[in-house]
């Protein structure tokens, strides 16, 4: 599943970066890690960015970035 299809409060586990070296270079620098639990906090309409909470920091990221981000329904602690 990708994050842009995770609906707002669901908690998720990144599985993978996808996009090539330089987005997973900008989404490393944010502190987004294959294995990383992230929520859902905001998506905005019409298409809009997503704010998500990675680690307590609340990061919002493209839809055409969050179609990237490979994520799995998994128990997050």
């Amino acid at each position: 599943m990708l994050l842009s299809d995770v609906k707002k409060g669901d908690l998720v586990r990144v599985l993978r970066l996808g996009g090539g070296s330089g987005l997973e270079d900008k989404l490393t620098q944010h502190g987004i890690y294959p294995g990383d639990c992230i929520r859902v906090l905001r998506e905005a309409p019409m298409g809009g960015p997503i704010l998500v909470d990675v680690h307590g920091r609340e990061i919002a990221l493209g839809r055409g970035v969050a179609k990237k981000i490979f994520v799995e329904d998994k128990e997050c602690e």
